[in-house]
Formats: structure tokens, sequence, C-alpha cells
């Protein structure tokens, strides 16, 4: 049986979804995850409780032909980890998967990803001095995992990519996304898309989100403060000790300045939530286009052009990317799953109730109507 989402409960989100309300609507990208559970009880480094994985994003699917995805980044607070961002910010495009985890296992999952883009663009790595660089993001998990223990391994990544597929995804305790905590509720991966029309153009917008962030009372769903009234089984304490990563994918053509302000709403989305990006919170943030898809620059001829939609036109796009995160995040939350914590024995990490939730937003009249 499939786990509610957040408009299956009635929440009067804005915008028109593609087919699977996912980053999996903007044609061609593909998401796999290792979600990696073992044990109980209280913690024992390098043993467990284990609540922690890695979720894969493949923008061009499994093409064997090393192709870029034009880029652009932007970090809101940057605690955290994001591989391959400086060449992004340079370059303006990237090559291969984009890959997130726990912040302990970064190099364990890089590791893996350059060992499978190494395999599937075998010929062209083994004949040219090519290199990977592969994209990888983290959030901390330690509340509700031995992230201490390391247990994220080449395999597991390797596994979350060979998994990938199209098509609806999973959300909640998947992924890199199985130990996350967000505005003290069980957090973890969420997604969502908007579809729009660009002057007779059809352009999807969507988000994948890992949601390891905000404080409780900070809590706002559609502009409801619900965590001023869902104020019980709180975990961390008033500080923001967590991070998101945001993932924005169009198949709209946008050249990398456009990408790095298409970034950078991510900050809205995020902010809708409630969060105002604590100190200790790693908020950062990538969008990328599939559009304009051509060979890498070592492989291409000396001139090339480039179609791309013209900045006049992209608030619309900004507003479709702002309310893809926002839903996001909030998916995340919804299919999340009661986990143990293993810094507070005994206490339970709850994902937010669906009947609470839906009775505070009715209260302030912000449910769908019909």
């Amino acid at each position: 049986m499939a786990k509610p989402r957040a408009r299956d409960l009635g929440l009067d989100f804005q915008g028109e979804t593609g087919p699977y309300n996912a980053i999996t609507d903007v044609p061609g990208i593909e998401v796999g995850y290792a979600t990696i559970i073992a044990g109980s009880g209280p913690l024992n480094q390098g043993v467990g409780p284990v609540r922690t994985g890695v979720t894969a994003i493949l923008p061009r699917g499994r093409n064997g032909e090393p192709r870029p995805v034009w880029a652009g980044g932007f970090a809101l607070n940057g605690n955290g980890e994001m591989t391959g961002s400086h060449w992004i910010n340079d370059g303006g495009y990237f090559v291969g998967p984009v890959c997130i985890t726990n912040t302990h296992s970064v190099g364990m999952v890089h590791h893996g990803v350059t060992r499978w883009m190494i395999d599937t663009y075998g010929e062209r790595w083994r004949n040219r001095h090519l290199w990977a660089m592969p994209v990888v993001a983290e959030t901390y998990d330690g509340v509700l995992n031995d992230i201490n223990g390391q247990h994220v391994s080449e395999q597991h990544a390797l596994d979350a990519l060979n998994s990938a597929a199209a098509g609806a995804i999973a959300e909640g305790n998947v992924g890199g996304g199985t130990g996350m905590i967000c505005y003290e509720f069980k957090g973890g991966t969420g997604t969502a898309s908007r579809i729009l029309d660009v002057d007779g153009k059809g352009v999807t917008v969507a988000a994948l989100v890992q949601a390891n962030h905000g404080a409780r009372p900070s809590l706002s769903v559609l502009g409801v403060p619900v965590g001023r009234h869902l104020t019980e089984d709180l975990v961390r304490g008033p500080a923001e000790l967590g991070s998101i990563i945001v993932i924005i994918a169009t198949d709209g053509p946008m050249m990398p300045h456009q990408l790095r302000r298409l970034a950078k709403r991510a900050t809205i989305g995020v902010g809708r939530g409630g969060s105002a990006g604590g100190n200790g919170s790693g908020d950062i943030f990538l969008a990328f286009s599939t559009a304009n898809e051509m060979p890498l620059p070592q492989l291409s001829d000396t001139h090339r052009t480039f179609d791309f939609i013209n900045d006049e036109a992209f608030d619309p796009l900004y507003l479709a990317a702002v309310e893809a995160v926002e839903e996001a995040v909030i998916n995340a939350m919804v299919a999340a799953e009661d986990t143990p914590t293993l810094r507070a024995p005994g206490r339970i990490c709850r994902a937010i109730d669906h009947d609470a939730l839906v009775d505070v937003m009715r209260r302030y009249g912000r449910l769908r109507q019909g």
C-alpha cells in the first residue's frame, strides 16, 4: 500500500504537478536508493544501530556516453559538503550522478560513484585523460544512526546507482534520508514537481530534498504555525543542528548563471517551512538542466551553440522551484516513520501525526476544498 503524501491529506499546495509529483517527472532522470537498517538497542560504535544510506540521482539515466548537465549551485549556510561544487561554479556543468548520504560517508560514496563512472564510461576513461568529479552531498544523521561507525561502503553507493529507475519514487526513511530529522519530527527524502508553460513550450521544474533541518517552534505549513501546536516528542532542543540538501532539476534550457539563480530560490522554499538556516545547518542547493545535451567539451568541436530562456521570462520558473521545494520537505515528513534515537536512549523520533496535522490545518482553513 502506497504511503499518503501531503496532497493526499488535503494540504492545499498550489501549482500543477507532473504525473509523479517527483524529480523523475523531468524526462530521463532516474533515482535509486541503498537503505541500511540494522540492529537495535543502545549505541555501540562500529556495531550499530544503523539507520543510514545513499540516494542516487542519474540526470541522464544510464547513458553510456558521458554528457554534461548544465548546473549552478548556492549555499545558504555552508556548514556541510557538496563535492564538485567548485567546478560547477567555474565550469557551469557536471558529468555523472548526484549522490546524497550522511556526513561521515562522503568519501566512501565518492569512491563508489567514481568506480561507477569509470565502469559506465569505460572506453572514454581508458583511452583519454578524462577524470571523474562526482557530486556527493551530505547531512548529519548521528542522532538516529551510528554515524561514527561509518557503515556506508563503496558497494552501497553502487547499489543505489544500480537500482535507479524512472517513475514514482519512495520518500521518507529511504536512502540518505533514512536517519534524518526535520523540525524535530522524523524527516528524510522528499520530492515534488511543477509543470508550466513558457511561451508555448512545456517545462518541468522539480526538486528532491534530504530534509534534516529546522526547530519545532518555527515549523510552518502553508503559512500555518504547525510547530506551535504540535509540541510533543521533541528530540533536539531549540538550536537548529541539522541540514538540508536540495537538488532542483529541470528540462528547461538554462545557462549556468540562470541555474545558479534558480538554486538560490530553494532558500525561499526552505524558508516557507519556517527555517532561518541555523549556524550549525548545512543548507546547500544545486540546480541542473537536462536541456542542451552535447558531448563533453574535451570531445567536441571548438564552436558550439546553446539554447536558453530569456531571463525576463523566469518569474514563473522561480515560483515553480520555490513551490516544489516547499512541498518536497512536507512530503518527506509525511512519508517518514518513527525511529528510535541513539543519543537519548528510550526516546523515539516521531513522524508527524497525519491526523494531528490535518486537524491544525483545518482550524486555519488550509485544507483543499472538495
